[in-house]
């Protein structure tokens, strides 16, 4: 059955940006992802995101995005949306990318801001619009300055929300005063993009979590989620503070070298990095398994 979704939850609540399993040579790992992508739907995510920053998109061909979409739709089927990760900073090839992602069979883009070369707003504008009207298929904004280098305006996502596939934004702002007017002027379905903030971000009108931790924790963060949506606050709060330790353990360094190494410890598909990312160090390892532990998470 596939997952619920309305205007206000477009992709549904909970989905976790899937990191891409290889093999020890360093190819494309399909089976694991196949089976690291039905492990996350069962755990509770509606939905899964394929090719983005924690899916290693900077190293990974336009012909191995394509298969991992087909993969995991493979996977998965109707009980998840799969969102696939097309951004890059160049919009002729993001639009490229998400054309082919709409003939792999994707549920939905999600457009990062362009890196790199720091465009002007209109240069936002004009971007995200043509990746919009490249397909027939709903758009995810992804506003992360940290990465990009360049926020998304209030003005320019309130202008974006006006095309009729712009329907949702992925926040790594990390800017809840923003947020809060961005939501209400903007109208679009407002995801958490750092699990840090995902409580804080619900309160100020997020409707749902895309979660590198999910890979985890999925079962904690819906229970999170349906105690805020339920009105026992005091009960969200718990199990936020109970994550703490999970928040900050997988983001002591990059988030897909914690993340990977969190799933090889569990014996889930996950395989090496490709550079410029490099494995844990033992010591760092061994860090990372105290965070998890002090956060609930069997290993």
């Amino acid at each position: 059955m596939a997952p619920i979704s309305t205007p206000q939850t477009p992709f549904g609540r909970v989905l976790t940006a899937m990191v891409t399993p290889f093999t020890a040579d360093g190819a494309l790992d399909l089976a694991g992802a196949r089976q690291l992508a039905a492990h996350l739907v069962d755990a509770g995510n509606d939905g899964l995101i394929v090719n983005g920053t924690t899916g290693e998109s900077p190293t990974t061909s336009d012909a191995e995005k394509d298969q991992l979409v087909r993969a995991v739709l493979e996977a998965v089927g109707d009980r998840a949306h799969v969102v696939a990760g097309i951004g890059t900073n160049d919009t002729h090839h993001s639009i490229e990318l998400a054309r082919a992602a709409e003939r792999a069979g994707a549920h939905g883009l999600l457009a990062v801001t362009p890196y790199y070369n720091k465009p002007p707003q209109e240069g936002l504008f004009r971007h995200f619009t043509a990746i919009a009207d490249a397909t027939g298929l709903p758009v995810m904004l992804y506003d992360i300055p940290g990465r990009s280098g360049v926020p998304i305006d209030t003005e320019t996502i309130v202008r974006l929300a006006d095309h009729p596939r712009i329907v949702a934004n992925k926040d790594a702002k990390g800017d809840l005063g923003r947020a809060s007017w961005a939501i209400a002027r903007s109208g679009l379905a407002w995801y958490s993009g750092d699990d840090m903030l995902n409580l804080p971000l619900l309160s100020v009108g997020a409707c749902g979590f895309v979660s590198v931790v999910g890979h985890v924790v999925t079962p904690e963060l819906r229970a999170l989620l349906d105690a805020h949506r339920g009105g026992d606050v005091e009960k969200a709060t718990e199990i936020h503070q109970k994550l703490l330790p999970v928040f900050t353990g997988m983001f002591r360094t990059q988030g897909v070298i914690t993340t990977k190494a969190a799933l090889t410890l569990q014996g889930l598909p996950a395989g090496p990095l490709r550079l410029p990312l490099v494995e844990l160090s033992p010591e760092e390892t061994a860090q990372l398994k105290l965070d998890l532990a002090a956060g609930g998470v069997q290993l």
